[in-house]
C-alpha cells in the first residue's frame, strides 16, 4: 500500500450529500446519500446507499467506516498498532517466532493459499520482498522522474529466492507442528485451540515477508458489505479505491450501473464500457492505476511472480464476481497470464467474467461477461 502523505488525505474527512430520492415506490421515503473518507486502506473510499434519514445513514456509515479501518490495521505491512498483531507483526518476527493473529488474518492466509493453488502460483502474497523492490524504486522514481531506474535483476533474482507460499506456516499446518525448534510439537506440546478462531502464524524463512495488496483490499470490502447486510443496509454500493462491490439493487429491479475506467488517460472518453450489477463486484487491475516511468516505458505496480517485471499484456483486465475477494485476487492474476492462459482459466469458474483492454485499446470478454454490459437507453 502506498502511504498517502498529503495532510488533508491522511485526515478522516466524512462528507454527506443527498444525490436524488429513490424512485421505487416501496422506497419514495428513502433518499440517496454518498459519503466519502480519505483515511482507509490509503485510498478514496466512498460509500453510496438509501436511508430515511441524514442521521441514519451517517450512523450507518461509521459502522462501515469502524469496520474497514479494523481490517486496514489488521493488513497493513507497513505500521504496527496498538494492542494488534498485524501482517507487520508477521513479518518482524519473520525467522524468528510464530505470531498470535486474529480470525480474520487466519481466513485471509487461508484464502490467499487457496488462491494461490487455483492460479499455480500468479497471486502470492509472500512475494513482499520482491514487491518491496519494486515500491522504493516506483516510489523514487516518482519522486525524481530524470533519475527513474529499474531495480537490478540480480537482487530482484536474490530477492525471489525468499517468496516460497509454502513457507508461510499456519497452526492447523502440520509442517508448521514440525517446524525445528519452534511451536508447541517441538516441546512434545499439544496444540491449543485459537480463541475466536485465531491462530498462529510463522514465516520460517527470515527473508520473506508478507504483501496481502493483491488480495486484502477486496477480501475486506467483501466482509464489510456482508456487515452492511447485517446492520440493515440492502442496498448500498461500496467502492474502495476502485474495488467496488454492490450490495442488493439499486432499487426494485433495477441493478447498479458502474462505468469500467479508460486505461487511456488522454482519452476523453472516460468510461470504456458500463455494467449493470447487483449483488456482485466489479474489480479491474491495469497499468494506468500505480506506475513509474523508466525511459519513456510505464511500469505498473503489478509484479509477475514468475518473471519478476511488471507483465505487458494488457492495459487493464476487470473481473465481475459476487465476492470481491475473489475478483481483487483474478484481477491481478489474470493480469499476469496470457490472454489464451486467462480465457481458459476464467471460463472455468462458475463466479467470475473477465473483461480484457489491450494496449491498443481492443477489448476481449469472457463467455458470460457481455451479459452484463449496460443497454444504454
Amino acid at each position: 500500500m502506498k502511504r498517502i502523505k498529503n495532510a488533508v488525505l491522511a485526515a478522516a474527512l466524512l462528507v454527506i450529500l443527498i444525490i436524488t430520492a429513490a424512485s421505487g415506490p416501496a422506497e419514495e421515503q428513502q433518499k440517496r446519500y454518498t459519503a466519502t473518507f480519505l483515511d482507509v486502506f490509503d485510498t478514496v473510499t466512498e460509500i453510496t446507499g438509501y436511508a430515511d434519514s441524514q442521521k441514519e445513514f451517517t450512523r450507518q456509515v461509521e459502522l462501515l467506516k469502524e469496520r474497514l479501518t479494523y481490517y486496514h490495521r489488521l493488513y497493513d505491512i507497513y505500521y504496527e498498532y496498538k494492542g494488534v498483531n498485524n501482517m507487520t507483526t508477521i513479518n518482524d518476527n519473520a525467522g524468528i517466532a510464530p505470531v498470535e493473529v486474529e480470525g480474520e488474518i487466519m481466513e485471509l492466509l487461508r484464502f490467499s493459499r487457496e488462491m494461490y493453488r487455483q492460479t499455480d502460483g500468479e497471486i502470492n502474497v509472500a512475494m513482499g520482498s520482491v514487491l518491496s523492490i519494486w515500491h522504493d524504486h516506483r516510489e523514487a522514481g516518482i519522486a525524481n522522474p530524470e533519475e527513474a531506474v529499474l531495480p537490478a535483476a540480480e537482487e530482484l533474482r536474490a530477492a525471489g529466492e525468499h517468496m516460497d507460499m509454502e513457507q508461510v506456516f499456519m497452526e492447523e499446518d502440520s509442517a508448521w507442528n514440525s517446524a525445528e525448534g519452534f511451536g508447541p510439537a517441538a516441546n512434545g506440546e499439544e496444540l491449543e485451540e485459537a480463541e475466536a478462531g485465531g491462530g498462529t502464524v510463522y514465516l520460517r524463512d527470515g527473508e520473506m515477508s508478507l504483501d496481502v495488496g493483491s488480495i486484502g483490499k477486496g477480501y475486506a470490502v467483501q466482509r464489510t458489505a456482508e456487515y452492511a447486510r447485517e446492520i440493515g443496509m440492502e442496498r448500498v454500493l461500496i467502492s474502495v479505491g476502485g474495488n467496488v462491490c454492490a450490495v442488493g439493487e439499486k432499487s426494485p429491479g433495477v441493478p447498479w450501473r458502474l462505468g469500467i475506467q479508460n486505461p487511456d488517460l488522454d482519452s476523453e472518453i472516460p468510461y470504456v464500457v458500463k455494467v449493470d450489477v447487483a449483488d456482485m463486484s466489479v474489480v479491474t487491475s491495469g497499468d494506468y492505476q500505480r506506475y513509474y516511468t523508466v525511459d519513456g516505458v510505464r511500469y505498473s505496480h503489478i509484479i509477475d511472480p514468475d518473471t519478476l517485471m511488471p507483465p505487458g499484456n494488457f492495459a487493464s483486465v476487470s473481473i465481475i464476481s459476487g465476492d470481491s475477494g475473489l475478483a481483487d485476487a483474478l484481477s491481478t492474476a489474470v493480469y499476469n497470464m496470457s490472454f489464451e492462459e486467462g480465457l481458459a482459466f476464467i471460463n472455468k469458474m462458475k463466479d467470475a467474467e473477465a473483461m480484457w483492454i489491450f494496449a491498443d485499446g481492443s477489448i476481449r470478454y469472457s463467455e458470460g461477461f457481455e451479459a452484463y454490459l449496460a443497454v444504454e437507453p
